[in-house]
């Protein structure tokens, strides 16, 4: 290795490739590795929750070193004519907490930003202008590469940070209120009290189309504050365009963006929930499983990442057909009553079905009872050959192209939107 520029060079700063690097430095402080991302600091412009039973131990202590938002005595929800109180513990890591980690954590000149990557290969990477940064191995951390093979609906979110003139009365996270207007979809508005006179308000869809409208949804976020008697200062916005994936071909997806040599992680290797579209677990998990290898070869790493790619997207078949439902069953203004129901059941179920480990009974339980969608429709939303058309065709107006669903668990509806005219694309890599 010492005749490369570095051992392992990780391509994108954002959450997967950060604490890929993080997991190395800690536990293989002897290999020499490089973080390349292109923007001006790692992480750009999000924020990450989880719940703590998302996480190992081991996960938890690779976090414990950022400054991270913690919340003891759990969160709540809101539906139209209900709320409950949950008592598990949230956290959240904002982009600035988690550049400033890195920056202090990591040896100094692991990070190069501004570094554009213009190609890549098994041998390393080539930046803009030509520079040439050799490595042993590769790993391709940077955002979805929407695509033809993936089926789903889009979670679509305008996210607000508030610094309110007097306290704002909030003392626990509210995961979801969605006893609001239910416009195009599943509606509802996450709330974070960061704290007294700091709050973080978002609010999310759940449609049919990516779509982001910032200024209906800015108008939006200015109503539900007064109606909460909260005025103050701006001090940041986010937005987001995320893929809720319902099916595809997995297989498909993985040959499209395939670089020999070359392992890819994060949403962009298909690590990510289907129906939350949280990637932080599984960004943790996967930085813990490279670091814990024992071969850190190119070829060895894609295969290994390729791997545990094709088991979590096998484990979570559940969750896509769960989205298949939500999407292709429910009526999108009553799309609020699945989340309603499905928040009436046990604290421990919810947690599990969170981190992705929902238990066969789990999943017996989600399921049996009355459904609170037509059972006629929800039968169509998950047999293969029942989907509504391709994602481009319902975007661009064209018909859809027909399509095999032989090894697939619901047939393609292509990710691959066309953004909003003054929009953003959807929001890549780590932003998930």
């Amino acid at each position: 290795m010492a005749d490369r520029d570095c051992d392992i060079a990780l391509v994108g700063g954002g959450l997967s490739g950060g604490l890929i690097a993080l997991a190395l430095a800690q536990r293989r402080p002897d290999l020499r590795v490089a973080l390349v991302e292109a923007g001006d600091r790692p992480g750009g412009n999000h924020r990450w929750s989880w719940f703590e039973s998302d996480l190992t131990s081991s996960g938890a202590k690779l976090l414990e070193s950022f400054r991270i938002t913690r919340w003891g005595r759990g969160y709540d929800v809101c539906f139209p004519g209900v709320s409950r109180h949950l008592a598990t513990r949230y956290r959240s890591l904002a982009s600035t907490d988690f550049a400033e980690g890195l920056e202090r954590l990591l040896s100094k000149g692991t990070i190069r930003c501004s570094a554009d990557v213009q190609a890549l290969d098994r041998d390393g990477i080539t930046l803009a202008g030509g520079e040439r940064i050799t490595a042993s191995a590769v790993i391709d951390c940077r955002g979805f590469e929407p695509g033809p093979h993936l089926s789903g609906g889009w979670q679509v979110f305008l996210g607000r940070h508030l610094r309110t003139e007097t306290p704002h009365g909030i003392e626990h996270p509210v995961i979801m209120d969605a006893d609001v207007d239910q416009i195009g979809g599943y509606r509802f508005v996450y709330v974070l009290p960061l704290g007294p006179s700091e709050i973080f308000i978002e609010d999310t869809y759940y449609q049919d189309a990516p779509t982001l409208d910032r200024e209906t949804l800015a108008a939006r976020i200015d109503a539900y504050c007064q109606d909460n008697g909260w005025t103050g200062e701006i001090v940041g916005t986010e937005s987001g365009v995320l893929p809720v994936i319902t099916g595809g071909d997995f297989a498909a997806f993985q040959n499209r963006q395939r670089i020999e040599g070359v392992g890819i992680a994060g949403a962009r290797g298909g690590f990510v929930h289907p129906l939350t579209s949280y990637t932080l677990p599984f960004a943790v998990e996967t930085a813990l499983a490279i670091a814990e290898a024992k071969a850190l070869s190119g070829p060895e790493l894609a295969i290994l990442l390729e791997q545990r790619a094709r088991d979590h997207w096998r484990s979570t078949r559940f969750y896509r057909k769960l989205g298949a439902m939500l999407f292709r069953a429910a009526r999108p203004e009553d799309r609020w009553q699945i989340f309603d129901r499905f928040y009436r059941l046990d604290q421990r179920l919810i947690e599990r079905f969170y981190a992705a480990r929902s238990t066969r009974a789990d999943k017996a339980r989600i399921l049996c009872g009355r459904p609170p969608v037509p059972v006629h429709r929800a039968v169509q939303a998950i047999l293969p050959g029942t989907g509504r058309g391709t994602m481009r065709s319902m975007v661009e107006g064209h018909p859809p192209p027909i399509t095999s669903t032989r090894g697939q668990d619901n047939p393609p509806v292509p990710l691959h939107p066309r953004p909003a005219a003054g929009g953003p694309p959807p929001r890549s890599g780590e932003d998930l």
